[in-house]
């Protein structure tokens, strides 16, 4: 590699893994609604601290049941917010009793004069909440409208499918974790590591022929390993993989997995994940939810030494396995993986093409050109159903 060629990689794939508010990736992140919470996760009148995009912004529920995202630290003393109190859809602070509504607004200054609240606001940020989770929007001015992070298998009557949220926070900058969902090869090693559960056994060790194709909302891959063994993922800009799982019985239908891996700062990644799991029968379905409420609560990085020393890895294989050998390979390139002196093939051609997706779109942005204007697909993506030689990710 030349020395020029390898400053100019230097420079671009400097970009790639930056989360904040004034960097080039922050900004572009921050024009998409990005999931922050759990929705079970704050109850009416409590707040609770989050870190997305490298800010440290405070959530709570008025008692109107709104969520609400504001700064994290009170304009006066710079105390932390979450440790106030809800008023009803208003938080006061803990120290002198500067009260903020919904939108960072300073409302009340019990020491001062009330004339100066209005002089005085913190950052406040636009909130919804889909299929359990809390999204918000970062961007500056109108939000977009809450549509690319929809998924109509999400929004079937709960006649048909049950819905479960989960949260991990994995030690690893997020952009690994988007590289992970477009490398279709890694599926064949990675899930057949430790144990090999429904998941590693219908995908096979086969190397797949791959296509991938740019959509309106992102990127579609097919991973193909015979004619009954097709796997086809559907990835939404720009930090969102939808795939197919087997479940913990080889004998149930398969279920949708929505992943989210939203940086949390630039060395670690939340990943919110959303279920739509088939409804069967009563019996089947109440066995379904005890083993979310055993299983689901799982986080390999709280199984660090175990996982990537000791090489232990957990016989549950739906909920616990796979996120395990995931975590190995992703954890393993390092907090960022130094991409200058890594060597690509002809099997990272997902990996390439979402570099090259990133880097066009903030190139845009750079020359004060429109991006290009992402939206769910007018179609619903068809991903195989389950067969017994048949996986989709």
């Amino acid at each position: 590699m030349s020395e020029s060629v390898r400053t100019s990689k230097i420079d671009e794939y400097s970009l790639l893994p930056q989360t904040a508010k004034g960097t080039e990736m922050g900004a572009l992140l921050r024009r998409v609604w990005q999931p922050v919470a759990l929705s079970r996760d704050i109850e009416v009148g409590n707040a609770k601290p989050v870190r997305i995009l490298s800010e440290d912004l405070t959530l709570f529920r008025g008692y109107s049941g709104q969520a609400y995202l504001i700064g994290g630290r009170c304009a006066h003393r710079m105390t932390s917010l979450h440790s106030g109190w809800v008023e009803g859809d208003e938080l006061r602070c803990m120290y002198h009793g500067w009260r903020y509504n919904g939108i960072g607004q300073c409302t009340q200054m019990p020491a001062e004069k009330d004339e100066l609240t209005v002089t005085v606001k913190i950052p406040g940020y636009p909130v919804h909440e889909y299929g359990g989770l809390v999204f918000a929007y970062f961007g500056e001015g109108v939000p977009s409208a809450f549509d690319l992070p929809r998924k109509d298998v999400f929004e079937q009557p709960d006649t048909d499918i049950m819905l479960f949220t989960r949260e991990q926070t994995w030690p690893c900058n997020w952009f690994q974790h988007v590289e992970n969902s477009m490398d279709a090869v890694h599926v064949s090693f990675v899930h057949r590591k430790g144990n090999i559960g429904p998941f590693g056994e219908a995908v096979t060790a086969a190397i797949p022929e791959l296509t991938y194709e740019e959509t309106d909302s992102g990127i579609r891959q097919t991973a193909t390993r015979a004619e009954n063994n097709i796997r086809i993922s559907d990835w939404t800009f720009p930090n969102n993989n939808h795939i197919l799982l087997p479940m913990y019985d080889r004998e149930l239908p398969w279920c949708d997995l929505s992943v989210w891996m939203v940086p949390r700062d630039d060395e670690n990644t939340v990943r919110f994940q959303l279920y739509a799991v088939p409804r069967v029968d009563a019996e089947t379905d109440q066995r379904t939810l005890r083993h979310f409420k055993i299983y689901g609560d799982y986080d390999p990085a709280d199984h660090h030494d175990e996982l990537v020393y000791q090489g232990e890895y957990p016989e549950e294989p739906f909920l616990q396995l796979t996120n395990a050998q995931d975590y190995v390979a992703s954890v393993g390139q390092g907090s960022i993986v130094d991409r200058v002196n890594e060597r690509l093939g002809k099997s990272d051609a997902g990996v390439a093409m979402v570099r090259r997706i990133f880097l066009r779109e903030l190139a845009t942005l750079r020359l004060g050109k429109p991006a290009k204007e992402w939206r769910k697909l007018e179609h619903t993506v068809k991903l195989p159903r389950q067969a017994p030689q048949t996986a989709d990710v």
